[in-house]
């Protein structure tokens, strides 16, 4: 395991359940359910039904979760930083 702590582990395999839910449904690979939600709000009722959903479920962790998802996915930060762009 990497020396990043035990919750840092927990984050990073708690990112893949969520990127493997998201492809059971049709999404990408490297992209969250999160993600996905409030990327195809404005497009889909049951996307924005989505994010609704999710940002309920996450509030405790801050609001507009999807939103925050959808921004960590454009600037990579799940990525490594050595493959960052």
């Amino acid at each position: 395991m990497c020396n990043k702590g035990f919750k840092w582990h927990i984050h990073q395999i708690l990112i893949g359940v969520d990127q493997l839910a998201n492809v059971f449904l049709g999404g990408w690979a490297d992209e969250t359910l999160s993600s996905r939600c409030y990327r195809n709000a404005q497009k889909y009722w049951y996307a924005k039904l989505g994010q609704q959903i999710l940002d309920f479920i996450f509030r405790p962790f801050g609001k507009h979760h999807c939103e925050m998802a959808y921004l960590s996915e454009k600037e990579r930060r799940q990525a490594p930083p050595e493959i960052r762009e």
